[in-house]
């Protein structure tokens, strides 16, 4: 890719229902909140969706696409060391992966266990590598067994080279070597509900299954807090720098593709057997623009009020936002498609008529590689 390739960012826009969850919880167990348009609404943290989007990648790519979030580094090295040359030794494998990790810069701590008999070692925090860079990095563990020199610059390259699809999209931050972060090309908002919403707390009994006949008391009791809301979720790619972080613009496509189909279909899993609140969305807009990535939470500044249900009028309201900024700022996206799964929220689209046609989930996703794809060549 040259410098001359046009911007080119994804914004992806979801109203989804959620019913009775607490798929978000704060340091006291309650849902996320926040105050937006001086109103208090449901939040689910950024982190939170990512979360579930990279869990949902595994339903999309090859495990080797990916890359793994882990303190225990020095343990999936020495792992893949063993497995490369079963004559290396477990002591020995750790022993050469903590080596070539350090000489990355990055620090390893060796803590004693109680036995004082073996130990643990990890970095101070977690370290977000793809697995083809944990497979190079052993590969230089073993080549320093045969006999060669550890060399600082091959362990740099190897921890920086073929980034996975999620480390190029969410990014690395290393605070004992920046050299080897990596800019994120994705961003994802907390997801926030469009109407004013508050915590409520279910007061639970269980029943102890072998207690006398006569017991009239519970064998368990507590509260667990809940909200129901209709929530806003945006994330935006851009691309070029996603082609920067792959390599390529194949491999940029193939993740703006997988990324477009998890974080829409993904939920995070917060006490998700207790309330069993996996849904769809209700209306996904998707955009590929040229001027800048555009979040639309505006559109709910003012909180949606209804008798009945919000959908309707949330996406209502989002419809006449994108298109009157647009408007007032003399732009237009490149290309532009709607899914909708209620039928009765046709209606409240009519703005979007003519400029988002409607689309099922696929024909969406080929509509953005195909828009994408030859901006990437240039």
């Amino acid at each position: 890719m040259t410098t001359s390739a046009p911007k080119t960012f994804i914004d992806i826009h979801v109203l989804q229902t959620v019913p009775p969850s607490c798929i978000n919880r704060d340091d006291t167990g309650s849902p996320k909140s926040a105050i937006y348009g001086g109103v208090a609404r449901a939040r689910v943290s950024s982190q939170a969706w990512k979360r579930a989007t990279r869990t949902e990648f595994n339903n999309h790519l090859d495990v080797t696409e990916l890359g793994e979030r882990t303190v225990r580094v020095v343990e999936r090295i020495a792992k893949r060391i063993t497995e490369l040359d079963a004559s290396i030794e477990a002591n020995q494998a750790t022993e050469l992966a903590t080596d070539v990790l350090k000489e990355t810069g990055i620090k390893v701590k060796i803590e004693k266990k109680k036995d004082e008999e073996t130990e643990d070692r990890h970095t101070g925090y977690l370290i977000f590598l793809s697995r083809a860079q944990i497979n190079a990095l052993a590969e230089i563990g073993v080549a320093v067994a045969g006999g060669e020199k550890l060399d600082k610059k091959a362990a740099k390259k190897a921890f920086a080279d073929e980034n996975s699809i999620d480390v190029a999209l969410f990014g690395r931050m290393i605070a004992d070597a920046p050299d080897l972060n990596v800019d994120a090309a994705c961003q994802v908002s907390h997801a926030i509900s469009v109407h004013a919403a508050s915590p409520e707390f279910d007061y639970f009994t269980a029943v102890d299954d072998n207690s006398p006949e006569d017991n009239a008391g519970a064998g368990m009791i507590g509260t667990v807090g809940f909200v129901s809301s209709t929530l806003y979720r945006y994330a935006t790619i851009d691309a070029q720098r996603l082609t920067e972080n792959l390599g390529s613009s194949e491999a940029a496509i193939r993740a703006i593709e997988a990324f477009m189909r998890a974080f829409v279909t993904s939920m995070p899993t917060g006490k998700q057997n207790t309330f069993a609140n996996r849904t769809r969305p209700g209306v996904v807009l998707v955009e590929v623009r040229e001027d800048q990535p555009v979040n639309l939470a505006g559109a709910f500044e003012k909180p949606v009020t209804a008798d009945g249900g919000v959908l309707q009028l949330a996406a209502a309201k989002l419809a006449e936002l994108a298109v009157s900024e647009d408007a007032a700022f003399g732009t237009a996206p490149v290309a532009s498609g709607v899914l909708v799964t209620d039928p009765e929220t046709r209606d409240s689209l009519a703005k979007l008529t003519g400029r988002a046609p409607e689309m099922p989930l696929d024909e969406l996703v080929t509509l953005v590689s195909t828009a994408v794809a030859p901006r990437l060549e240039h």
